[in-house]
């Protein structure tokens, strides 16, 4: 059993004992805790709450614990149902709820559920939101309301519906040039949410043809959830078995996207954002953000439209940070997390495909020959298993004295700069293993460059033992 907790959320297996398992224990501890953190920063106010989940079969039962707790200290619920991240996060704006929370677990298999919270922004908690938050949960003191303070409870399933509306309303978007184009697309809704919603928000914008793959939302996943190459296999195969012009994967939650080009080939997680911020930027100058682990590619096209590039540690909440501070027109991950705050400040895949739909209308050439239109680089995703131990602050400060003339950055782990190639080092808080990321030219350099790196991380460990 696995329990993991984060700054803004809680995910875990379904089942076991409390602590080491998702329980419902756990989650009315959780759910307790959040409550009381809304309490201390909303005093005196009555509090409102958006929840959703995606289609897991696990997700009824805790949607249930989670708005019977929040009622029980006095906390309305409003319920959105089946829905997807950005649609809750949306539905806080739109209600100017105190919170939000999203129950999912992302990428995870179907066996593992979990909480991702939300300040009154719709956003995720940052740091010292969570570190407060915490000092509720490690108490274990909450406070329940009487029974004539009892919050109460409504449903509104209408927030993807004006989700998807917000969506079409926003300028860079255009239904008639999509319409136009006469586009087949193929959807891999991994029987969950995005089954729903992506279909809906392809019609809506005139795509004349929607073929689809595990749309019915039962949460039993047909392949591992996590939209990567190696998981789409089935939707390649139908984009080029149907003739059609791209294949659209999202993972549970439909935060992230990953597109398929017409001939089958991977337009790939890291391209989906460069594509969309390639097209912002053609209308909306500004800068750039995204985090240290996702490719150079947004940065060279950033320059080419004259204008400047961030990198912020790995995780929403830091790359919307960074996004504010430097005023960035869109920004987002590398693992297809697409960010535009023309609509709201959250990854958003919905908001993802109508961009990005949009760009390959107007350009007139298919999918493929888009990505040929990029800086073409190759990431190595990899990690490095560490004896029970190792003081990993240590090891990347040994890493980072060996690798001394080169340009690093130490914001997130340890990322070093090689003319146009770089690794990336980052820690695990939850387990002895250090995250090792390399992009170059071609595959087999970005390999060898991981080759290296494990090698050097080999003999700093002897050096330390």
């Amino acid at each position: 059993m696995a329990l993991i907790q984060s700054i803004s959320g809680i995910r875990g297996t379904m089942g076991g004992l409390p602590g080491e398992g998702l329980t419902p224990v756990d989650i009315v501890k959780f759910t307790g805790a959040y409550a009381m953190w809304l309490r201390k920063s909303f005093p005196g106010r009555r509090l409102q709450v958006v929840i959703g989940r995606d289609a897991r079969v696990s997700g009824p039962m805790v949607s249930n614990i989670i708005a019977s707790t929040l009622q029980a200290m006095g906390v309305d619920v409003i319920d959105a149902g089946l829905s997807t991240t950005p649609t809750v996060e949306m539905g806080v704006l739109h209600h100017e709820a105190q919170g939000g929370i999203i129950i999912t677990a992302s990428h995870n298999p179907g066996n593992w559920n979990a909480m991702k919270l939300l300040n009154h922004r719709g956003e995720f908690m940052g740091q010292d939101e969570g570190r407060e938050m915490k000092l509720f949960q490690d108490s274990g003191q909450f406070s329940f309301v009487p029974t004539d303070k009892l919050g109460k409870y409504f449903s509104n399933e209408t927030l993807m519906e004006r989700h998807l509306e917000s969506i079409l309303k926003l300028d860079l978007v255009d239904g008639d040039a999509v319409s136009a184009a006469n586009f087949h697309v193929v959807v891999d809704g991994i029987n969950s949410s995005g089954g729903i919603a992506v279909p809906l928000l392809l019609q809506a914008m005139g795509v004349k043809k929607v073929t689809e793959l595990y749309c019915e939302p039962t949460g039993v996943f047909q392949h591992n959830p996590e939209p990567l190459p190696e998981h789409l296999g089935h939707l390649a195969a139908e984009v080029k078995k149907s003739d059609a012009d791209l294949g659209i994967a999202v993972d549970p939650d439909v935060d992230r996207l990953a597109i398929v080009c017409e001939d089958g080939e991977m337009f790939g997680e890291e391209y989906s954002l460069v594509a969309v911020a390639d097209y912002v930027l053609s209308h909306r100058p500004g800068p750039t953000v995204s985090n240290l682990s996702s490719t150079q590619a947004l940065a060279e096209v950033s320059r080419k439209h004259g204008q400047d590039h961030f990198y912020s540690a790995v995780g929403e909440a830091h790359v919307v940070e960074a996004m504010k501070k430097h005023g960035a027109v869109v920004g987002g991950e590398g693992n297809g997390g697409i960010i535009y705050p023309g609509l709201h400040y959250g990854r958003d895949a919905l908001l993802g495909i109508a961009l990005f739909l949009t760009k390959l209308a107007k350009s007139g050439v298919s999918c493929s020959r888009l990505k040929r239109a990029y800086p073409l680089y190759h990431i190595s995703k990899n990690k490095v298993e560490l004896p029970a131990g190792t003081d990993l602050d240590r090891l990347l400060d040994s890493m980072a004295d060996k690798y001394s003339k080169q340009d690093s950055d130490r914001t997130d782990g340890l990322k070093v700069w090689f003319d146009k190639e770089w690794v990336h080092l980052r820690k695990s808080n939850t387990e002895p293993i250090i995250r090792l990321y390399a992009e170059s030219d071609s595959p087999v350099k970005a390999d060898n460059m991981v080759n290296k790196v494990r090698n050097d991380i080999s003999e700093i460990l002897k050096e330390l033992s």
